[in-house]
């Protein structure tokens, strides 16, 4: 019976054990650029079986909140290679989660002061992040605009090129493919979202079309081996919803499992909040069971609200192969051992989840400092 703390291999990377850090975005790259900084962050994290990167834009018009890095101009790439290389020397595998966010932004953050783009011209109903007199504040997004199909096409060839840069110019393990959450390869799954008439909308066959085309582009570049997806199939972030999810995403996973990815990253019902929500049912022993069945082998990954319990109790019943946990690494940059040996969790300091300096990013104390003892 497999255990948290057993290897476990995923496409071409042997997992020490099977406790992922899953992407949280810190608004700690002015510029877009990854600092040292930002290299000590990930280092300090290694330990964990996978590390995943925050959300990294793949263009300009992919950023959504400030301060959030890139992989589109040679200085970011530059960056995140010092971030790999760190990583490495300290013994971690670390994958890049390529992100557009889609109608969630602002025109300040676009190309121009252009207006968002999204796959219709519908108003997120949230905030993004923006530097006001030196200080990050939250302000409403702007109206988007409607992207016409060559443009789509565009933005499938800014994946490709995000993700050979992440694997060949920054040097990461492989990438995540950020399809969660309300940002742009969501809104293009989810009918509230979509409101298209043409081979991009209406059917849930031409909705999906989106995410299957960029992932056969990203798993091009990389190699499917070194690819993962996220889904969450029901969170209302950033103001997203759908009619029907369990067809719907059914018929996705059906779709990515000819790729022969590396992992799905699976969002259990509202992300950073409730599991279950009894307004937006969803069964996710069905969808795994629809991608086995189409012939998917990749790694089943969960996340939301696990606790050691509950994450143990995933893997053992192979309900999950991996389980992700995002806040808990934050305050807890050595988490594996805590959870190992039952020691107390840092609590994180949320003022400074987004934005700011060392403090409360790179100072939790490890387990060591922590009891004074020497691991």
């Amino acid at each position: 019976m497999p255990n948290l703390f057993d290897p476990l291999t995923i496409g071409t990377l042997e997992l020490p054990n099977r406790i992922v850090m899953a992407p949280l975005t810190r608004n700690r790259s002015p510029g877009a650029v990854p600092t040292a900084l930002v290299a000590t962050y990930y280092q300090q994290r290694a330990s964990a079986g996978l590390l995943i990167s925050e959300g990294t834009a793949i263009s300009q018009q992919g950023q959504g909140y400030i301060d959030v890095p890139g992989l589109y101009a040679p200085g970011q790439i530059e960056g995140w290679r010092r971030v790999t290389r760190t990583v490495h020397a300290a013994g971690g595998r670390i994958f890049a989660q390529l992100w557009h966010v889609g109608r969630v932004s602002n025109v300040e953050l676009q190309p121009g002061g252009g207006a968002p783009v999204a796959p219709s011209a519908i108003l997120a109903k949230t905030r993004t992040a923006l530097i006001r007199d030196g200080v990050a504040t939250f302000v409403e997004t702007s109206m988007p605009r409607a992207l016409a199909i060559d443009e789509i096409r565009g933005i499938v060839d800014d994946y490709r090129r995000a993700a050979a840069a992440a694997v060949d110019g920054a040097g990461f393990d492989g990438v995540e493919i950020h399809a969660a959450n309300g940002y742009l390869i969501d809104q293009f799954l989810k009918s509230g979202a979509n409101h298209r008439d043409d081979a991009y909308g209406g059917p849930i066959e031409h909705r999906v079309r989106f995410l299957v085309e960029v992932a056969r582009a990203v798993a091009g570049a990389a190699g499917g081996l070194r690819t993962g997806v996220r889904l969450a199939p029901v969170t209302p972030s950033n103001d997203i919803v759908d009619a029907d999810p369990q067809p719907l995403f059914e018929h996705a996973v059906a779709q990515l499992a000819p790729l022969g990815l590396a992992y799905l990253h699976i969002v259990e019902g509202a992300t950073g909040g409730a599991r279950e929500l009894p307004d937006r049912p969803f069964d996710y022993a069905a969808l795994k069971a629809r991608y086995r069945a189409a012939g998917g082998r990749g790694a089943w990954m969960v996340n939301n609200g696990y606790d050691k319990a509950l994450a143990e109790q995933a893997i053992a019943s192979g309900t999950a192969d991996l389980v992700a946990f995002g806040r808990a690494f934050i305050a807890n940059p050595d988490l594996v051992r805590r959870l190992r040996e039952d020691a107390p969790l840092n609590t994180p300091d949320r003022g400074t989840f987004f934005g700011g300096s060392a403090k409360g990013y790179t100072d939790y104390p490890a387990l060591e400092t922590a009891t004074g003892s020497v691991g």
